[in-house]
């Protein structure tokens, strides 16, 4: 089985839930269309648009205003080092057993060994009496360590959250060791406002004056069209923007589409210029060749269909990548968000980019709720540009001892292959 397949397996039939009181990073979901069109658009298109977004901004309930890379994070995960190299000394935990579903109020044997497992890692505070029965302390626990490994913190033991489970100490420990180094990499100064986006998490945090001001779900690069790790800075911000179809995605997306469905560029808005910018129309391409890469250019109109949505942030790079909305806000609500081709989808974008423009006096929230209603095209730069990080943080901590994992996506940690891959 290839990661991907692997990936999509494990993340496939997660249910949604509600985080009470663990005020934690939490997910909601929605099903996948069955439309092979919208399910391309999902894994190749979005690339930027605002409107409300549909369903809770996933990644706003956290319990710490502190960001991932604040000084004192590197310190937090030297603490957790310490830590799990000493689970590591005394053998690691205990191997959950799979194939079952255990939830609250349930009996079974395997419950006596989740305690022993949670109780390792903290989730599970010592000392409460053993038994097989999944009750309420258990279920908090379990919750815990969903939480903190990005999963539905639903609080039920499935095949997912056991994989979790089972990835080996050592192999945390070995991804605390990496991200120490990185995290120490980005100990200078990084400006007092700044965005950062966690890719192997695919979540954005907007920093303030050293703290946490919103936190966002994201969608990131696919395995086979990573989203860059670079630093850089936004300079603008672009209302209802016209989208530039990337060459990779005429390669390939629109070509096998169009051979499939003929009419579907029109559906889209998707107008095709030659070099001298004439309109050509689609019957004119060859669809059973590359013709449509050579010398073409493929632009969507704007509007609520356009595949960045209604803004697109951008920001230096070569890579030819920025932050965008999308029509397609269910997919905010997936386990696993590595479906773009490398730009970043941002949910509930419209409190970014009001936080953008804070001190742009032509700009307050209600000119741009104006701009929206209204379909205007309008390009700001920012004065002065804004920093933006995206960074590969698969470990980190916080100075209240929580240790937060997410996968190595890209299989960039060196510490061999980590649960979902």
């Amino acid at each position: 089985m290839s990661r991907r397949s692997m990936l999509r397996a494990l993340a496939g039939g997660v249910a949604a839930s509600a985080f009470g009181s663990l005020a934690l990073p939490g997910f909601a979901f929605a099903a996948n269309s069955d439309d092979p069109v919208q399910q391309m658009l999902q894994n190749s298109f979005g690339e930027a648009s605002d409107g409300f977004d549909a369903g809770p901004t996933s990644a706003a309930s956290v319990r710490t205003t502190e960001p991932i890379l604040s000084p004192s994070t590197a310190g937090s995960v030297e603490q957790a080092i310490a830590q799990y190299s000493d689970i590591v000394a005394r053998g690691g935990w205990p191997e959950v057993p799979a194939g079952q579903k255990l939830s609250l109020g349930m009996q079974d044997p395997t419950v006596v060994i989740l305690r022993q497992r949670l109780q390792v890692t903290g989730d599970l505070a010592p000392g409460i009496p053993s038994s097989s029965t999944y009750d309420s302390y258990v279920d908090a626990a379990v919750r815990r360590f969903q939480a903190r490994h990005g999963l539905p913190a639903d609080g039920i033991l499935g095949d997912t959250t056991v994989a979790m489970m089972n990835i080996p100490a050592n192999v945390r420990l070995g991804q605390l060791q990496t991200n120490l180094v990185r995290l120490k990499a980005m100990s200078g100064s990084l400006g007092d406002r700044y965005v950062m986006v966690n890719v192997p998490a695919a979540a954005i945090e907007v920093v303030d004056g050293g703290r946490v001001v919103s936190r966002h779900t994201a969608v990131v690069g696919k395995i086979d069209r990573e989203t860059p790790i670079l630093n850089s800075k936004i300079y603008r911000v672009s209302f209802n923007p016209n989208w530039t179809v990337p060459a990779s995605i005429i390669r390939k997306d629109l070509i096998p589409l169009m051979q499939k469905e003929p009419g579907y560029l029109t559906k889209k808005h998707i107008r095709i210029y030659d070099s001298s910018g004439m309109e050509v129309p689609p019957t004119a391409i060859d669809w059973t060749t590359d013709q449509a890469t050579k010398g073409y250019m493929f632009r969507q109109d704007p509007g609520d269909f356009n595949s960045l949505g209604t803004v697109r942030i951008s920001f230096h790079n070569d890579e030819q990548v920025y932050m965008h909305d999308t029509p397609l806000k269910d997919i905010f609500g997936n386990v696993e968000r590595f479906d773009s081709s490398g730009c970043v989808r941002v949910q509930n974008v419209r409190q970014v980019i009001a936080w953008l423009l804070r001190d742009n006096p032509d700009f307050p929230r209600s000119r741009i709720d104006e701009i929206f209603k209204t379909g205007e095209q309008v390009d700001v730069n920012l004065k002065p540009e804004v920093p933006v990080y995206l960074e590969y943080i698969t470990a980190w901590a916080t100075p209240d001892g929580a240790v937060y994992f997410r996968n190595d996506i890209y299989n960039r940690d060196g510490v061999g292959q980590i649960a979902l891959q």
